[in-house]
């Protein structure tokens, strides 16, 4: 089970983390956390989104002056239980105007599950079968492999000529990577909450990722933790389907808290950092456990990002970027050679010592709670609430 002691940072007292969280009468409040202690910095930056366009980031959200809301800890770990933390406040995904976006198979080990998926057509039971099958004759070297490079092409063409090239060969070893839409802006749950499975799939799994927070001019100012609910069977029936599988009720988790970059962490440190997830059944006292490292992923995470914005595509809001999937949980559940799936009531956790971790238990995409709370019911609040005014001269 998760370790409460945990949920947030190790260094907690060095990191430099920003959130959401619900006030009642009030509504999405953007906060800092220092020294343990929330603190509403709202009137300094209505959203996110705002804050993350200042130029003076890091030192709004260490040194502006706001609201003590109450213990960052007791917040989280109250989260958890489904219950209100301090002053009533509820835990929000930290992010609200960025569009969300995914990478995919940026990982050796995605990159096999996603040509399995493809090759079972959204059936289970062929999945160990094509697993041993694939990898007798590509072995287990595509991670060695760098994206669209000359070898990378020598293995492509030994893999046409096999029979066995994949759409997900070609963005896994080619050129181009993966980048598609996840979810919508203001859609994402955060650190407690249930996330959602579309009631017609029935071969599905958590997918623990980094996720980056990137600001308009497409700079990373800095990253948390998400889950990128996967639907095996939806995807796997035809790559057309990727929106069905990836967007929908609660199909998205980001949190608990975005940590900036500093002096103390980095784009160096991300790409050292290690992912451990966790998977406990209610109803059949099933365990899962994992992990996976940054360092093994085949792109590197400031390439992603130019491949998501530049040029060629702006996002003026900024965006969410999960950096793909470092753990694919394969351990049969239900029978042998099925591989895994979720059950209602799956609780899972997304870790690592600098970003803390995430939570979620996982339920019917129809039967949680639906989402009503949108960017044009944000911004009524924030005009009830004034705070719609120009951005002042600190604005960057």
């Amino acid at each position: 089970m998760t370790n409460q002691a945990t949920l947030l940072p190790e260094d907690l007292e060095h990191a430099l983390l920003v959130g959401r969280v619900w006030r009642i009468g009030v509504g999405p409040t953007v906060v800092a956390v220092r020294g343990g202690r929330l603190v509403d910095i709202t009137l300094h930056a209505a959203t996110v989104s705002d804050l993350f366009e200042r130029h003076d980031l890091t030192s709004l959200v260490r040194d502006a002056d706001g609201e003590d809301l109450g213990s960052a800890q007791e917040l989280v770990e109250a989260a958890l239980r489904g219950e209100a933390g301090p002053n009533g406040l509820r835990l929000l995904a930290p992010c609200d105007l960025q569009a969300i976006k995914g990478c995919g198979v940026t990982f050796a080990v995605s990159l096999l599950e996603r040509v399995i998926e493809e090759q079972a057509k959204g059936i289970p039971a062929r999945a160990a079968e094509l697993r041993q099958q694939i990898q007798a004759c590509i072995g287990s070297n595509l991670s060695d492999i760098r994206p669209g490079s000359d070898g990378a092409m020598r293995l492509k063409a030994q893999l046409i000529e096999q029979g066995l090239w994949s759409q997900y060969m070609e963005v896994g070893i080619g050129p181009d990577a993966e980048v598609f839409t996840k979810s919508q802006p203001m859609s994402a749950v955060g650190h407690g909450a249930a996330v959602g499975l579309h009631p017609a799939s029935h071969w599905n799994n958590p997918e623990p990722e980094i996720v980056l927070a990137v600001n308009s001019q497409g700079q990373v100012v800095g990253a948390t933790l998400g889950n990128d609910v996967n639907l095996r069977d939806i995807e796997g029936r035809s790559a057309l389907l990727l929106g069905k599988a990836k967007d929908n009720n609660g199909s998205c988790a980001i949190g608990p808290f975005i940590r900036l970059f500093d002096g103390g962490f980095s784009m160096d440190t991300l790409r050292q950092l290690e992912v451990r997830m966790r998977i406990d059944g209610v109803d059949d006292g099933f365990e899962l456990a994992g992990a996976s490292r940054m360092r093994e992923i085949s792109r590197d995470p400031l390439d992603l990002v130019a491949q998501t914005c530049g040029p060629h595509h702006q996002y003026p809001d900024g965006f969410m970027l999960f950096l793909g999937t470092m753990f694919s949980p394969i351990k049969d559940r239900d029978a042998a050679g099925a591989g895994f799936t979720h059950h209602p009531g799956d609780r899972v956790s997304i870790s690592t010592p600098s970003l803390g971790t995430l939570v979620n238990t996982v339920q019917r995409s129809d039967e949680i709670a639906p989402w009503t709370f949108g960017v044009r019911a944000l911004y009524h609040n924030l005009a009830q609430r004034g705070l719609l005014a120009p951005p002042d001269s600190r604005a960057g």
